[in-house]
Parts: C-alpha cells; sequence; structure tokens
C-alpha cells in the first residue's frame, strides 16, 4: 500500500514543478472523488486513484506504459528538425512526468518519420531497455508496400540474411510473407537504423509504405491513428516477454 502526499502525487504523475502542484491545490483544482482538495500534505492511497484536475480525469500510474498509434509525417525526437514531434500527440503530464532533465515518457525505439503504426512508449528505464536489446528477440511486424513486385526469391533472400553495409553479418527476417502483388509482411527481432527499408534495398525492391502491426503480443486493436491509450499490466508482461 503506496501513501503519498497530494503535492507529490500530482508531480509525479507529471502536472508541473513542486510550485505549481501546490498552486494547483491552492486555486482549487485537484479533485478526488467529487471533493476538492484543499490542503496539499494531505495524504491519499495511490493504488488504482482516479483524480481530477482542472476537470480532467487522471488514474495514478507509478510508470507510464502506453502505446501510439504514430501518424505519418511525425519525428520520433524531442528535438524534431523537419516534422512535429509525437510528443505532441501526448497530453502534458505524460511529457512532463518525474521532472528534471530526463522527464516525461520516452519512445521504444523509433519510427520515420513516414512510417506508421505503434509505437510503445514508457518511462521505465528497464522496460525501455528489455524491448530494444537485441538479446531479448522481441519480434516487431511490419507491413511493406514495396515499389516493385514482391516474389519468391525476394522472400527466400529475406529469410536467408542479406548483408546490410554496417555489418558483414547476414541480418534475416525472423518471418516474411506476400500478402500482396507489391506487399508483404515482415517479422524482425533485430532493430538496426532503416532495417526494413535496407534489406528490401538490398533484394533490389523498395519501401513505399511502412507501417508496424505488432510489437511482441501487442498490437494496435483498433486503435485510431494519432491516439493512443495506456498499456494494461498483462500487456506490459506480454510485450517484455523473451522469445528466444
Amino acid at each position: 500500500m503506496a501513501i503519498q502526499q497530494w503535492h507529490d502525487v500530482l508531480f509525479s504523475q507529471g502536472f508541473g514543478t513542486r510550485r505549481v502542484c501546490a498552486g494547483l491545490v491552492q486555486q482549487g483544482f485537484v479533485s478526488h472523488a467529487g471533493v476538492v482538495i484543499e490542503d496539499g500534505t494531505d495524504t491519499v492511497e495511490t493504488e488504482q486513484l482516479q483524480f481530477e484536475v482542472q476537470g480532467v480525469s487522471w488514474a495514478y500510474h507509478d510508470s507510464a506504459y502506453l502505446v501510439l498509434h504514430k501518424p505519418s509525417g511525425y519525428e520520433c525526437s524531442q528535438k524534431p528538425s523537419l516534422y512535429p514531434s509525437i510528443y505532441t500527440l501526448l497530453p502534458a503530464p505524460l511529457r512532463q512526468r518525474g521532472g528534471g532533465a530526463a522527464a516525461g515518457v520516452q519512445a521504444v525505439g523509433r519510427l520515420d518519420q513516414d512510417t506508421t503504426g505503434l509505437l510503445v512508449l514508457s518511462d521505465d528505464g528497464k522496460f525501455i531497455h528489455r524491448l530494444t536489446s537485441p538479446k531479448h528477440h522481441v519480434p516487431k511486424v511490419y507491413e511493406v508496400t514495396t515499389k516493385h513486385p514482391v516474389d519468391a526469391t525476394q522472400i527466400e533472400r529475406l529469410l536467408g540474411g542479406v548483408v546490410l553495409d554496417d555489418s558483414p553479418k547476414p541480418v534475416a527476417a525472423f518471418a516474411a510473407e506476400q500478402t500482396g502483388e507489391c506487399a508483404l509482411r515482415l517479422t524482425l527481432t533485430e532493430g538496426k537504423y532503416h532495417q526494413v527499408k535496407r534489406m528490401l534495398a538490398a533484394v533490389s525492391n523498395r519501401v513505399e509504405g511502412l507501417h508496424r502491426s505488432r510489437m511482441g503480443d501487442l498490437t494496435l486493436d483498433g486503435l485510431p491513428s494519432g491516439e493512443w491509450r495506456w498499456l494494461t499490466p498483462a500487456e506490459v508482461v506480454a510485450v517484455s516477454q523473451k522469445t528466444k
């Protein structure tokens, strides 16, 4: 059982500096079960805690685990160069959790600005490392649209391994299947830079469209483009399971 003062609850959930959080309470902007919180030093049980800040409902989470349906035209960067950041799609508290220089949730790996689909975000460093480490072989499934028709030879080469310019060791797809004349579903367990695009180039084809549909057992499950949701505890466990 975890007990915290309301000031600490607001700060940990990303509602601003401690001074800002104190001000939210003083101005009567924080309520719980329909009752306005008048003293920020009052304590509350945080397990399954639901509260409201300026009329907006919020659920307390010790750590944040999210899935975002990334649209095209967004960069997975806190400091984007040409396109808006994916973090602008999230509410401010998720971008400010914990305070400090490394505040907020971070993307677990990146998708290019023109790539769409499933993106996991968290502020749990161990969880992020587990999902991004090649030792854990978390499978990621991509729906690929190609410029040229896909053929059996290309599928065979992708499964057998192709050499990329940054490594002499061949890189192989965990699974590959043709889903249309110019489409295939590719499953990878590594996370090299521009890996799908480079692998298709290595078999004399070109990626025209790229969408990540699955990570481990996690799917978007109808989540609209540009929207996000919390992962359930069961999903957090499932997506971080070792597969090899």
